[in-house]
């Protein structure tokens, strides 16, 4: 059986609270194949031991490559922390990732609440 995957992507200002959640959760994030944007993927990597596959960073296409990972059936669970507060240069980059997770029907969590629910029940 193959391991599902999971996305994991921040803004700069959500890097330390993703590296913390995974911190909390690396016992269940060592079951799955584990890919991430650019820096998030690298520190994550290297503050957990996890084995993280790093793509572009979010504004220089990351965010992009992760939804055409979602089109192509390939990742099960994308948890995006995203800053509510600062406007991104990449936003459209961004609602084009939620969106296609929508359209593919794959779970997304944009806060540490819903993806500890999605996480700690086995929903994925």
């Amino acid at each position: 059986m193959q391991k599902k995957r999971v996305a994991l992507i921040a803004h700069d200002s959500k890097k330390a609270e993703i590296v913390e959640w995974c911190l909390n959760n690396k016992n269940i994030l060592e079951k799955f194949e584990l890919c991430g944007t650019g820096t998030t993927a690298k520190r994550i990597s290297e503050a957990t031991g996890l084995k993280v596959k790093g793509y572009l960073s979010g504004p220089l296409g990351g965010d992009q490559q992760i939804g055409a990972l979602v089109a192509e059936g390939k990742i099960d669970f994308v948890l995006f922390l995203c800053d509510p507060l600062t406007a991104q240069p990449h936003d459209p980059d961004v609602k084009a990732l939620l969106r296609i997770a929508n359209v593919y029907n794959v779970a997304i969590a944009t806060n540490v609440a819903t993806a500890d629910l999605i996480i700690k029940k086995d929903m994925i």
